[in-house]
């Protein structure tokens, strides 16, 4: 019998859209740095950077194996066999992809896993911590999930039954409810619901909502792994989703506050790409326009839960990746249509409660588990090594008193106290001009 061998086109593909979601998390240091004050711009984008090269690391090391080895212990984890990509040469196939493709291409997506979790704690985080608390997290967080729902003999997947196409519970709910967890073991911002902290630069939020979403369809539509027809809905209920999100939020900015915002167009249509993400392989395309409408309506109102809530998602990650994950995977279970999925059908299409019982258990358990674990992980890193800021940091900025930089020339001035000349580089010492 003749090894098998990769396809192409489907390579080609993949390629392509690998590329384009690594440039999501350019896109998201550049729409979370435009979100913050000009005095942590700078930490901001390297709390996503970092994230590439620390993930990287892990997942070569341990997290490609743990996640899509062979199941070794029920549905819950990968095995050994390739711990460092041991095993896994340039001959060796995936599919019709290349193994060692398919494996940098799952690396994207817990590359900006980690990432999105940043913006939950915006402005107050210990740089060093950060360090150390994203490949732990990596690890213990992320890499079981992602086992769970795509690896071999993952329960949700396997056991279960569960639809999810390309990360609504690895990605969007994980990072949510690990957001939650951690803005809670950090506590609120100094200022918060006192102190205006409005996105300093709404143009840098919006470039880089456009490039998120023009990487997203590397991440829905790559998901297919292959260049074909599957591919193609994939593509096109993602550009539909993402376009009804950004008109269900100017809607309700419309009616409720009487100004359709730039802040409120990029967040909602990367709300209704949230919601997509894990239904654009299993709905129709009324289905995904539904999907993307419901998420950037829902989630324009849920990023105000954390004001009457007191916990201080400093970017909204709960508000949009969680409520927006949570809405886009329980939808599956209305809108699933056999044409997509080969089998499933939602409660629409005449598939009864069953689909839909089965991807809320998903939800709620991938729910509970991230946020229990990354609480714990938050919580220890706190107590051994501190995870929150400075007071004098966090007045200051963490761009000039971590990174010795700022993003702007004066960037800081007009924020809090005076800096101290101790933090200050001699060359970046300057006279405040009249």
């Amino acid at each position: 019998m003749a090894a098998a061998s990769a396809d192409t086109g489907d390579t080609a593909w993949l390629l392509a859209a690998t590329a384009l979601v690594l440039l999501m998390t350019p896109g998201l240091a550049l729409f979370y740095g435009g979100m913050v004050r000009t005095k942590s711009v700078l930490n901001m984008l390297m709390m996503s950077f970092v994230s590439i090269a620390l993930v990287t690391v892990v997942w070569l090391a341990a997290g490609f194996s743990l996640t899509f080895g062979e199941d070794a212990a029920g549905g819950l984890i990968g095995g050994l066999e390739h711990i460092g990509m041991s095993g896994l040469g340039p001959d060796s196939v995936q599919g019709t992809v290349p193994t060692l493709l398919f494996a940098t291409f799952q690396l994207t997506f817990a590359i900006i896993t980690a990432a999105l979790v940043s913006g939950a704690v915006a402005d107050r985080a210990k740089f060093g911590a950060w360090l150390v608390f994203v490949p732990v997290w990596a690890l213990l967080v992320y890499v079981p999930v992602a086992h769970w729902v795509w690896g071999p003999g993952g329960w949700i997947l396997e056991k279960l039954g569960a639809l999810d196409f390309a990360g609504g519970l690895p990605v969007e709910i994980v990072s949510g409810a690990s957001g939650l967890a951690l803005c809670l073991v950090l506590g609120p911002r100094m200022g918060f619901k006192k102190d205006s902290m409005r996105p300093h630069n709404l143009p840098m939020v919006m470039l880089g909502a456009g490039l998120l979403w023009f990487g997203w369809f590397g991440f829905n539509a790559g998901s297919a792994l292959g260049a074909n027809g599957l591919a193609a809905a994939a593509f096109l209920n993602t550009l539909a989703a993402g376009c009804t999100g950004l008109l269900g939020w100017l809607c309700v900015e419309q009616k409720r506050d009487g100004h359709p915002t730039t802040l409120g167009a990029a967040s909602g249509a990367v709300a209704g790409l949230v919601a997509i993400t894990p239904s654009c392989g299993s709905v129709s395309l009324l289905g995904a326009l539904v999907i993307g409408l419901t998420a950037g309506a829902v989630c324009s109102y849920a990023v105000s839960w954390k004001f009457k809530l007191n916990y201080d998602d400093s970017l909204d990650v709960v508000g949009v990746h969680l409520v927006g994950g949570v809405i886009g995977t329980l939808l599956i279970g209305v809108f699933a249509a056999r044409s997509m999925t080969g089998g499933a059908e939602g409660l629409l299409y005449g598939g009864g409660l069953g689909q839909l019982g089965k991807q809320l258990l998903a939800v709620v358990v991938v729910a509970v588990y991230a946020f229990a674990v990354t609480y714990g992980i938050g919580k220890l890193i706190d107590v051994t090594m501190g995870f929150r800021a400075s007071e004098e940091q966090e007045q200051t900025g963490l761009d000039l008193t971590v990174h010795a930089e700022t993003a702007y020339d004066h960037g800081v001035l007009g924020h809090g106290a005076p800096v101290s000349s101790s933090v200050v580089p001699h060359a970046q010492k300057v006279t405040p001009q009249a």
